[in-house]
């Protein structure tokens, strides 16, 4: 089954608001089994919403449609998809009766306008406004599904789930749902991850592979189509084996999880406490680290020791390595990391000090990082050379450390 979602509204097209409709949507519809094959926005205009309609009908089963069911004359949805497939326009009258008793229950008068909300298409099922007032519209037209859904997200998203849904569901019948595993990596780049498993991507057909990025992260969605999870795991499986059997050191989670969340939880695991010492991320790290819930059992504070007095102040980095070796070292980043282990007395601490830019610090270009860990085993310091302006190259350096600490972990 192909699906598109139409979002009307000019708002939507000069950025006012996000459309967010359309997320949910798709997450819906793919829970079901509907394939979402394209997603469209187009402006309060009748010639260009009818144009919308006419390609969604050609190439798409089932046609979900956002926005222009209210009470104003840009509302046209109703109007231009009845024109569209030579209906009429009428009153649903038990609808136009719970509108005009909303506001004879507040002791107001009901606008005329208001009664716009309450049309609905000949022959067309009537889906309810539980959260407002603008009825759905659900009907099938030569060989098109067609449902028609307000605007705004909460009233959109409980007529779908309670009626527009259901409606999908009854006509399709049991349809196979797409399940997905996401992997996530933390140490290898984009175009070196799709490298390694190129042969996978390019002989993929069921279950699919395809990676994508975040700074500092890799993720790779398996998706396949199955009556269960359990049936969906059980195709799944061999393809995780063999990309764990090839970048498995570079894979922290098969799940969808940020790295500091998998640090967090190995920390709790092994009862350890860690500490940072950050430079040029200027408190970052420990940012990434408080965001997830729980870490106050195995997180104890940091120091954000910026100028190269700090760092010897606060951390007990040597005047005579910042005179011979700068405050962006590998010597620097294993004394930060060594002093703030003994200043905070945990098991384990991390540094980062570098060249965010976006100009050089002591002939270092940007991007110019240096990171170091510190455990009783001793300290271990990494040079880096970060791509990016000033805040990628920031959080590039804090996820690097925190994958670091987590390959400290395993």
């Amino acid at each position: 089954m192909k699906a598109e979602i139409i979002a009307v509204g000019t708002e939507l097209l000069v950025g006012q608001i996000v459309n967010t409709n359309a997320q949910f949507l798709s997450q819906e519809l793919n829970a079901i089994g509907v394939d979402v094959y394209y997603h469209t926005v187009v402006g309060d205009n009748p010639d260009r919403i009818r144009a919308a309609f006419q390609i969604a009908q050609h190439r798409s089963d089932v046609v979900l449609v956002t926005g222009g069911l209210g009470p104003t004359q840009d509302d046209i949805t109703k109007q231009i998809l009845a024109s569209y497939i030579g209906q009429e326009i009428v009153m649903h009258e038990p609808s136009l009766h719970k509108i005009e008793g909303y506001f004879t229950s507040r002791g107001t008068v009901m606008s005329e306008n208001n009664a716009r909300q309450a049309l609905t298409v000949t022959g067309a099922e009537v889906l309810p406004n539980d959260n407002g007032m603008a009825i759905g519209v659900a009907l099938s037209h030569d060989r098109t599904n067609w449902l028609l859904l307000p605007g705004p997200p909460r009233e959109m998203k409980t007529m779908y789930q309670r009626y527009a849904g259901p409606w999908i569901q009854a006509r399709f019948g049991e349809l196979k749902s797409l399940y997905s595993t996401t992997l996530k990596f933390s140490g290898i780049g984009e175009s070196r991850l799709e490298t390694e498993l190129i042969d996978l991507i390019e002989g993929q057909e069921d279950p699919t592979i395809a990676p994508y990025a975040k700074d500092g992260e890799v993720a790779v969605r398996i998706s396949t189509k199955a009556i269960d999870r359990l049936e969906a795991d059980k195709r799944i499986a061999p393809v995780i084996a063999v990309i764990r059997e090839r970048i498995g050191s570079y894979l922290y989670a098969e799940s969808d999880i940020p790295i500091e969340q998998a640090v967090v939880e190995r920390l709790k695991r092994s009862s350890l406490s860690l500490s940072v010492a950050e430079s040029c991320t200027g408190g970052l790290v420990g940012e990434l680290i408080t965001r997830i819930p729980g870490c106050s059992e195995v997180f104890a504070g940091g120091v954000i020791s910026y100028s190269a007095e700090a760092k010897m102040r606060q951390l007990g980095v040597l005047e005579s390595t910042i005179h011979t070796q700068g405050t962006v070292s590998a010597e620097t980043a294993e004394q930060m990391a060594s002093g703030c282990r003994r200043l905070f007395d945990t098991d384990i601490a991390l540094s980062v000090t570098g060249v965010a830019g976006p100009g050089d610090t002591e002939g270092k270009p940007p991007g110019t990082v240096f990171i170091a860990i510190a455990d009783r085993m001793g300290t271990e310091s990494f040079a880096l050379q970060l791509a990016g302006d000033r805040e990628i190259i920031r959080l590039r350096a804090a996820k690097a450390v925190l994958y670091r600490v987590w390959q400290r972990l395993v």
